[in-house]
């Protein structure tokens, strides 16, 4: 297995991420969606330093330093006290494909980590295994509000 050609793959969906969120955090309806966007893609950042110092071995995965994500932590917490109560949701519908997209990014970047973790080891298993769990507190997050947000719609009476 090539960890460096991993390396460069991860490297290049974490910058289309970043791309994605930093975009779509313009263009978002709700200022909130619009915060989560912003924040995701602030970490996207620190997931793009923290491959780079990897594929330049500055990096110890046991050390994440400057990529010490709030990930899973500010998902889990501020984020679900401050962006799933029930007005914030209904006023995000518009948000909703978006939040579909972002899930889906989420998912497909921690399977990869995951399978690439599966295929290496020491060092870089221990470094895309931390990237895998970042990036599935992130998903777990886009697949709770999707949902939330979709109930919500379907039971929104016609034409709003």
């Amino acid at each position: 297995m090539n960890v460096q050609k991993i390396y460069e793959y991860a490297l290049q969906r974490e910058e289309e991420g970043y791309r994605f969120f930093n975009d779509n955090a313009a263009k978002a309806s709700h200022a909130a969606a619009a915060q989560v966007f912003a924040k995701l893609a602030e970490e996207e950042l620190r997931h793009i330093t923290f491959i780079k110092n990897l594929m330049n071995n500055q990096q110890d995965a046991a050390d994440t330093g400057a990529a010490d994500l709030q990930g899973e932590g500010w998902f889990e917490e501020r984020a679900r006290k401050e962006f799933l109560d029930q007005t914030l949701i209904e006023s995000m519908i518009p948000d909703v494909a978006v939040l579909r997209t972002a899930f889906l990014i989420e998912r497909d970047l921690s399977e990869f980590y995951e399978q690439a973790a599966a295929k290496t080891e020491g060092r870089d298993k221990a470094a895309l295994a931390q990237l895998a769990r970042w990036e599935r507190g992130h998903e777990a997050f886009f697949k709770e509000l999707h949902d939330r947000i979709f109930q919500e719609y379907t039971q929104m009476p016609w034409g709003g």
